[in-house]
């Protein structure tokens, strides 16, 4: 235990303070880092406020059995030493949370303090969930025409005390004294609804406006979060918006990710489609576009290579060429698609292993005399002519068969058209695998179509995509063929579609 200064007298609220739940506890925690899944708690403060009366302080600090960063140490003046004699988390949790038990937590930036809450009553088996009443969102809410609502600002602001700053006890009274100054500046009528919201919505991040989650629609797209300096942080999509963005607050404590993203959110934006292809193809550009901090999958990757057969054997069974060199009409005679020619390189060696070929003859060994396989008795002799040349490349060619990109099942241009339950109808338009773009009317169509003479460009991801979409339908897609025709009515004309048989069609 230990004193952080002059303690919160009790006494009569102020009037708006009767609008809090009657049974409250004002908390604030010290940590070793920002992980509420790999770092420990230092320092708990708290006060119990019922009534909107405080009755009770409490402050404990606390040995997390991992050393303490010299960063921790300064920012919040307690050392390694300090906490040495310390009692446990386990020694203090059961009374934490009895503590805490049944009372709405009242903390700035709640989410940090209820993540750390969370794990560490879970490590003891303690299943803590109570609601939080988030003093940075009170702040954002009840004065919006300031920018700033960190604790340092709310004492620049409001005059608070401000002894014993970055201590958990004095932060706990500082943010107590928040609460009753800005309760006591507005109106009952306008605190109340402000309280219902914060309330009933404990998880949302403290920097986002609530109004952009509630423009949230229950429907197909793409959303998008961005940080400060509008950075992209993260692009996401569903066939329901509004469920999945809200699933990304609801268990953030359990992931140091998802609370990692969760603080840095500022802004939110989101692109409704006509169904869940076209949300698929517009995530994965915008990753491209974007690079968003927390994206790992369908980043930008480097120059993709593959494999094909040499058209004349004398010049070397098997090429490595780069995917940029190879026309969207040949890719159904190509095999492979690989990050880098070492990769392809490795990929060749276990194939020539596998199926007992010889390496020298595929160009992977230099030399005079027998291959080095051959020794190991894994080559049936093409470098001595053991094996006609013709019998090799045909077995060559079959063990690279599991490795053939699939063939464009179609004769030229087609559209997948969507629609969703609202109306909103799309039509994307591949060729040889290759997405050339997706038409919201006529004008947009005839415009993909004038341009698809332009050599195409063959993206990894709209051919796993479009792959595995195909696979996922199994027959069930509105297909419009494109060669040869114009945009007129083929957006909302059903009699122009076709159906696409895919039983057969392997998953990529």
């Amino acid at each position: 235990m230990f004193d952080s200064g002059p303690a919160v007298q009790p006494g009569a609220p102020p009037l708006s303070a009767s609008q809090l739940p009657a049974y409250c506890v004002v908390l604030d925690l010290e940590t070793t880092g920002t992980s509420p899944t790999h770092n420990r708690i230092i320092e708990v403060g708290l006060c119990e406020i019922e009534n909107g009366q405080v009755v009770e302080e409490w402050s404990s600090l606390v040995n997390p059995q991992v050393p303490i960063s010299p960063f921790i140490a300064q920012y919040t003046g307690i050392s390694n030493e300090l906490v040495a004699d310390a009692p446990l988390f386990d020694e203090i949790g059961e009374d934490l949370y009895n503590r805490l038990r049944g009372k709405v937590l009242i903390a700035h930036n709640a989410r940090f303090d209820y993540g750390f809450l969370k794990n560490e009553f879970a490590r003891l088996g303690f299943d803590y969930q109570e609601k939080t009443l988030c003093t940075l969102k009170l702040s954002r809410r009840l004065y919006p025409e300031h920018r700033r609502h960190g604790l340092d600002a709310l004492i620049e602001r409001h005059g608070l005390s401000s002894q014993a700053r970055h201590r958990a006890l004095g932060d706990v009274r500082m943010t107590w004294e928040f609460v009753c100054k800005a309760l006591a500046e507005h109106q009952p009528e306008t605190v109340a609804p402000v309280l219902a919201k914060i309330l009933g919505r404990p998880s949302l991040p403290p920097n986002l406006p609530p109004e952009e989650i509630e423009a949230l629609p229950s429907a197909p797209g793409v959303y998008l979060f961005f940080g400060e300096n509008d950075t992209a942080l993260y692009v996401g999509k569903s066939v329901d918006l509004r469920t999945r963005v809200l699933s990304h607050f609801s268990g953030d404590h359990r992931r140091h990710k998802d609370m990692r993203l969760s603080q840095q959110i500022h802004r939110l934006e989101f692109i409704e489609t006509a169904g869940e292809l076209g949300a698929l193809l517009l995530e994965a550009r915008l990753v491209k576009e974007l690079s968003p901090v927390h994206n790992r999958r369908l980043r930008r990757t480097r120059e993709l290579h593959i494999l094909r057969l040499a058209p004349d054997p004398s010049q070397g069974t098997i090429e490595i060429l780069s995917l940029t060199h190879v026309a969207p009409k040949d890719l159904a005679h190509i095999h492979g698609l690989f990050r880098s020619p070492r990769e392809a390189q490795k990929a060749l060696r276990e194939i020539a292993s596998e199926h007992n070929l010889c390496l020298k003859v595929m160009g992977l060994e230099k030399g005079r005399g027998a291959c080095f396989a051959y020794q190991l008795k894994k080559c049936r002799g093409a470098c001595l002519g053991e094996e006609p040349p013709a019998l090799h490349r045909a077995r060559l060619q079959m063990a690279l068969s599991a490795l053939k990109l699939r063939t464009w099942p179609f004769a030229g241009t087609v559209g997948f058209r969507e629609r969703s339950a609202t109306g909103r109808t799309a039509v994307h338009v591949f060729d040889q695998w290759c997405h050339l773009g997706t038409a919201q009317d006529e004008t947009e169509l005839a415009d993909i179509l004038e341009c698809s003479s332009e050599p195409l460009g063959f993206d990894l991801d709209g051919y796993k995509i479009l792959c595995r979409y195909l696979e996922k339908k199994h027959g069930k897609l509105d297909v419009v063929p494109l060669a040869g025709k114009t945009a007129a009515k083929l957006i909302a004309e059903d009699e122009t579609a076709i159906r696409l048989e895919t039983d057969g069609l392997c998953s990529c």
